[in-house]
């Protein structure tokens, strides 16, 4: 039986890989907690009214939902958008611009099945993603075929790529390029001429921009911008332009898989017809629920708080060992040990604490080196105390 050759490309996910080294490198000390710190899952709970309006609206589950979306659900994510951007009222229109998601996974994925070609500029079309990467680009990348160019975006960089010091005949065949504002893993947040930038050669070079905005609401002094923000800033028009957001993060709801793609309204229409056939459509309880949180913003306050008081804790044992850094957005420390898969060894076999080799999610570049290599990740979604026990470990151990 022969199966897609693309699926052995990808190889093992970067968890697969966590669970491989730490069930080579052996059992923690016993009597020691296991403490998890390698995986973006919040530990805070949503606000107690996603329980009660899924339960009222207990008797629309046996209904198929629309593909798009329910016109209530389109309609409090327009209207946050237009809030949280500051957009103009007409720029965003919830029946032509926004699509409902299981969650962002499913349409980073399917957004590069949608956009790339079998033949660009006369060539092999390219996907461009950060390096280090949020592994779902990489994986949709391979599956389509498309050539793969990872772009570094390091402390060098600023820890964002510049996809504009790339050749103009690879931008040309560029199908479409993955950005993360705030960065996973690195935490840093595209300024608003960055996105502008980035959107002007988009068109410049007819590429779609895919704006992973996932971490949006979590950050430290400053809200981040938006690529809708840029947009209207360039004149309101949503050309070439998709961005991705979730309920995930920003309210602690993962197990909710409600996202959403908003933007260009000719790729939302294809986007629509690709759903159709390859995603299931989220059910209407939960549609209830998404709508209540995206027009709800006292709890994303508390949240945000919340990290901020993690954040502290980390710095107040870490200090200015190992690179530490205050990341601008997300909730991510991006530390420099020297070998990140060896720390990531060492600190599960000695002090029980679970965190992710940065080569994990790096790809070599042409020389031949991942720039996550000497690097781990390591997710503040704990609360102050586990958090300030878990960095007195890893300081022990490091």
């Amino acid at each position: 039986m022969q199966t897609n050759p693309a699926i052995d490309a990808l190889g093992p996910n970067p968890f697969t890989r966590l669970r491989l080294l730490h069930d080579a490198a052996g059992a923690p000390p016993a009597g020691l907690a296991p403490l998890p710190l390698h995986i973006g899952e919040p530990k805070h709970q949503p606000p107690g009214f996603v329980a009660e309006i899924i339960a009222a609206n207990a008797h629309l589950w046996n209904e198929y939902p629309a593909v798009q979306g329910t016109a209530e659900l389109r309609g409090a994510i327009a209207d946050w958008l237009a809030r949280r951007y500051g957009l103009p009222a007409e720029m965003i229109d919830a029946d032509r611009h926004v699509l409902a998601l299981n969650g962002t996974r499913e349409g980073l994925y399917l957004a590069v099945q949608l956009v790339v070609p079998e033949v660009k500029a006369g060539g092999h079309p390219a996907v461009l993603l950060p390096n280090p990467y949020y592994q779902v680009y990489y994986g949709a990348s391979v599956m389509q075929r498309a050539e793969t160019v990872p772009m570094a975006a390091t402390r060098e960089t600023g820890f964002l790529p510049d996809p504009a010091a790339l050749p103009k005949a690879l931008l040309d065949r560029t199908a479409l390029v993955f950005l993360c504002t705030p960065a996973n893993p690195q935490g840093a947040i595209a300024s608003l001429d960055y996105l502008k930038a980035a959107l002007r050669l988009a068109r410049t070079h007819d590429f779609v921009l895919a704006v992973d905005e996932c971490y949006s609401e979590i950050w430290d002094r400053a809200a981040p911008p938006g690529a809708l923000e840029a947009a209207a800033a360039l004149g309101g028009g949503l050309d070439n332009l998709l961005v991705f957001h979730s309920l995930s993060k920003r309210s602690s709801a993962a197990g909710l898989r409600a996202g959403f793609v908003a933007g260009d309204e000719r790729l939302i229409r294809k986007f629509f017809t690709l759903r159709s056939y390859a995603a299931a459509q989220v059910p209407l309880p939960i549609q209830a629920a998404a709508a209540a949180l995206w027009r709800d913003e006292p709890h994303v306050v508390e949240n945000r708080d919340r990290y901020r008081g993690k954040i502290d804790a980390a710095e107040r044992v870490i200090g200015n060992r190992f690179g530490f850094y205050r990341p601008e957005g997300g909730f991510f420390l991006w530390l420099e040990v020297g070998d990140g898969e060896d720390a990531a060894r060492r600190l599960w076999r000695e002090a029980a604490v679970k965190v992710l080799p940065g080569g994990y999610v790096g790809i070599a570049d042409a020389n031949g080196r991942n720039p996550g290599a000497d690097y781990i990740r390591v997710a503040l979604i704990h609360d102050e105390a586990t958090i300030a026990e878990a960095m007195s470990r890893m300081a022990a151990v490091l």
